[in-house]
């Protein structure tokens, strides 16, 4: 299958986007620009960012080929987030049953 890979990555830059992220999301980009059609490269960029800055989780089938296209891309991210505050989310149950428990 042969596809275009001339296309102007900056194009995808939003116009509020962080620098930072927009860097994180332009190196998928760059990185896999001659392996996947335009569309669907920039879909998964856009999922590659979702599950290293959000937490979002896909099919195991998405999160696989995410994992085999992040490799040494998300390095540097995940090192630099390990000294930082993470959060941690609870369900509002747990959190009702704990806070009633005190």
């Amino acid at each position: 299958m042969s596809f275009d890979t001339s296309w102007d990555v900056d194009k995808y830059r939003s116009e509020h986007e962080y620098e930072d992220h927009w860097q994180f999301r332009r190196q998928f980009l760059v990185a896999h620009q001659d392996k996947f059609p335009e569309d669907r490269l920039v879909c998964l960029a856009q999922v590659f960012f979702n599950v290293e800055f959000l937490g979002c989780q896909y099919p195991k089938k998405v999160m696989d080929l995410i994992e085999t296209l992040s490799e040494g891309l998300a390095d540097d991210l995940r090192e630099k987030r390990k000294g930082k505050l993470q959060r941690t989310f609870v369900a509002a149950s747990d959190a009702a049953e704990a806070k009633a428990k005190r």
